[in-house]
């Protein structure tokens, strides 16, 4: 999937993320904020890259701002901004049927 422009899903109230994500040319920049960077950092960052990867995504600049969000939330908001990026219609999204 090519992400066409800029989008958002999520929010920045606790145990929810707020992820962004833009072009990019040079594969996946990841940038990741976390208010439970240290103890779930590496679990975050996986969960996101595994999902942008189910997506199809290859070129694309991403921003985490995580709360404490859990593994479902995070793969439901990356799903949500790169089908709003790729400006996809409300009745062609398969939600809940590429991520697993």
């Amino acid at each position: 999937m090519e992400i066409l422009k800029p989008a958002m899903a999520g929010t920045l109230e606790s145990s929810d993320a707020q992820v962004t994500v833009e072009p990019g040319t040079d594969g996946i920049q990841l940038t990741l904020s976390s208010s439970v960077m240290n103890q779930y950092g590496r679990q975050i960052k996986a969960t996101v890259l595994e999902t942008l990867e189910r997506l199809g995504v290859e070129n694309a600049q991403v921003t985490v701002v995580d709360k404490g969000a859990l593994d479902c939330t995070l793969k439901a908001r990356v799903e949500c901004a790169v089908f709003r990026s790729c400006g996809q219609s409300q009745a062609n999204i398969p939600w809940g049927g590429v991520v697993r």
